[in-house]
């Protein structure tokens, strides 16, 4: 699963499912890993740049039938294109070339989640808890 945050606002989120290869995908470009050979991904950023184009930006729009869509928001020497794609794919190009990553309001408002409460005082107490077991401890407890 991807998870997307809102970054001004209410930092909502939006669940994305995505399949294994995709993950692994994003996950490698996120790393910064190299594989020895380019990926689908690297090979359509590399076609794009030798046609002196660009991935401007991602934005995932809608939903339909349970299938999320996105699309690539291209600049080109013709001018700007739009073309569709699975958010995974769209997620694992953003990420290999810094582009910015979107989610329509809409598709926001529909299915944006409210993340979940963080417990702050209860976090505090465990890390207090935590320094007394450290400060008080001896070799003699663990035996």
């Amino acid at each position: 699963m991807v998870l997307l945050r809102e970054q001004e606002g209410r930092h909502r989120l939006l669940p994305i499912y995505i399949g294994s290869p995709e993950a692994s995908a994003i996950h490698y470009a996120l790393e910064g890993l190299e594989p020895p050979r380019p990926l689908t991904h690297d090979l359509f950023l590399t076609v794009l740049g030798e046609l002196s184009a660009r991935l401007d930006r991602v934005v995932v729009t809608e939903m339909r039938d349970r299938t999320f869509y996105a699309e690539l928001h291209l600049s080109t020497a013709d001018g700007d294109k739009v073309v569709s794609s699975r958010p995974s794919d769209a997620i694992a190009l953003a990420v290999r070339c810094d582009a910015p990553l979107f989610a329509s309001e809409e598709l926001i408002d529909e299915l944006g989640q409210e993340p979940p409460d963080e417990p702050e005082e209860a976090t505090e107490e465990i890390i207090d808890e935590f320094k007394d077991f450290i400060e008080n401890v001896s070799p003699e407890d663990f035996e």
